[in-house]
């Protein structure tokens, strides 16, 4: 099933989900069920061959038709050893680092609070990542099944970034999905939604080549994308009763806040913090703030930046995706009964309040393990920005038209890597126009320029790029999707890329 099928089958469930709810749920109930029941009922069917043709051989005393009966049956094992091996497998439990109720007691507190409040399930352990995120995970012990694991993980540059409220707004919404208003069943559901998605990752990328792989791969491969579209409605569903959760413990404007200030925020933070950082790498040896330590006083002084009506505009205007089962901006606060409305810059960030002294400590502790981590590709970095800046001297006092076409295209891709952005697009525009095409990768690369200052021009040169390299056909897609769900809508990003891709394949 493609994307396109996949959207349409989830836009027609939704439909369904509307007009007819609980026969709805019905049926996602009896496909989450008939999920175990089949994986489990293999199983169960050969052990009972297996027991019930012993007992009859044995039993007639057919001693020649019980030798070939055990040569197949011990065939047959390592199929059965390896499909309970991988429903059973324990999966990887979230990374971060741990964190105890004696460094962060206000934080505990808060979550003991919570789950009186909500009477939900114990959290068993408490991590703190890189990511500008929170998220609760539920992991049975054996794979698909057993006692489950609770694990909270927030990431610490949303602690710094967010306010005290609107961080609990969030945790009370992740953990809204184990209780609250779904139930029991659909708090099931949604874990193992997740659950068997990341079995299927697993299945899909193992090396394991053997008979029983391939037939469990072949299988997953025909049911999951019809288990996840009935199970992506109900969990987009879900996104509005956890969100009521949220309200019954922070209230609707610290959610609608939250949801709006992680909207703007966090993209200003992955798309200009972070490259804003590692631009230093070109001029200096070390950074003049590690990115930890800089973040709370960054998220301070780029309010200004990603406060404004105009990127709330754009959010706002952003509608749902078939990609994700969090619904869009605008309907989630409006199903709290708000409107658009820029948060308040903070004062103080959650990771102070929450994590009180061993904020500084995970601050410290985070940049040492980035520096560790980043510090050689840093240096690199830098090495290959001088080099780069000497051979684009080296270009650049050359005509153009003195120029071989690899070195034309050379001298383009120096220029857009060391931010030349106009030089780059006049080099690209003089390569393009030569005889002895086509240039795919400078196709590629002009049309990315051309999208980023909002000239529709670019799909085209796009098009053409995964037309004649399919190796680039990927980015090229995604990087138009992009650009027209904004401009234009998701539905004419669906039909551009259809589109794209059958002329492609044709090609």
């Amino acid at each position: 099933m493609d994307q396109e099928e996949f959207c349409w089958l989830v836009n027609r469930l939704e439909a369904e989900a509307a007009n007819r709810p609980a026969a709805f749920r019905a049926k996602v109930i009896l496909i989450s069920c008939a999920t175990y029941i089949v994986l489990f009922a293999a199983l169960a069917l050969y052990a009972s061959f297996v027991v019930l043709g012993w007992i009859y051989l044995a039993d007639q005393g057919m001693w020649v038709h019980k030798a070939a009966f055990a040569l197949a049956t011990l065939a047959a094992l390592p199929v059965f050893y390896g499909v309970l091996r991988t429903l059973l497998t324990p999966l990887a439990p979230p990374t971060g680092r741990a964190i105890t109720r004696a460094e962060a007691p206000v934080l505990f507190d808060l979550l003991d609070k919570m789950r009186r409040k909500l009477g939900g399930p114990a959290i068993h352990h408490v991590l703190v990542d890189e990511e500008y995120n929170a998220s609760i995970c539920q992991l049975p012990r054996w794979g698909l099944v057993g006692p489950v694991t609770n694990y909270l993980a927030i990431g610490l540059p949303y602690l710094l970034g967010g306010q005290t409220s609107e961080i609990m707004s969030v945790i009370a919404h992740e953990y809204g999905h184990l209780c609250g208003a779904h139930g029991k069943l659909h708090a099931w559901i949604y874990r193992q939604r997740n659950t068997l998605e990341a079995v299927y990752r697993n299945v899909g990328a193992s090396d394991n080549e053997s008979p029983w792989h391939a037939m469990m791969a072949w299988l997953l491969d025909r049911f999951m994308p019809y288990h996840d579209a009935y199970t992506f409605v109900l969990a987009r569903q879900d996104e509005y009763e956890a969100d009521r959760t949220a309200c019954q413990l922070a209230g609707p404007d610290a959610r609608a806040n939250g949801l709006i200030r992680n909207t703007l925020q966090g993209r200003w933070f992955h798309e200009d913090f972070w490259p804003g950082l590692y631009l230093q790498a070109e001029t200096r040896e070390r950074p003049a703030f590690m990115p930890y330590q800089a973040m709370h006083t960054a998220f301070k002084m780029s309010y200004a930046d990603w406060a404004t009506g105009e990127r709330l505009k754009q959010a706002w205007q952003a509608g749902s995706s078939a990609d994700d089962t969090h619904p869009c901006l605008r309907d989630r606060v409006e199903a709290l009964g708000l409107h658009a409305r820029l948060p308040q810059p903070i004062t103080a960030n959650a990771a102070s309040a929450l994590l009180g002294s061993s904020a500084k400590l995970l601050v410290d502790e985070f940049d040492r393990a980035w520096w560790e981590r980043e510090g050689r590709g840093w240096g690199a970095r830098r090495r290959h920005v001088e080099r780069s800046r000497t051979r684009l001297d080296e270009l650049a006092g050359m005509p153009l038209a003195s120029l071989a076409l690899h070195e034309l295209q050379e001298l383009a891709m120096l220029q857009v890597d060391l931010e030349a952005t106009p030089a780059a697009r006049a080099t690209l525009e003089h390569l393009l126009r030569q005889p002895g095409g086509p240039f795919p990768k400078a196709e590629y690369t002009y049309g990315r320029l051309l999208l980023r200052h909002g000239d529709s021009q670019g799909l085209d040169y796009l098009r053409s790029a995964a037309r004649h390299d399919r190796r680039l056909a990927d980015d090229a897609l995604r990087m138009a999707y992009s650009f027209l769900a904004e401009k234009r809508g998701e539905e004419a990003a669906e039909a551009w890329v259809s589109e794209t891709m059958q002329t492609t394949q044709a090609a």
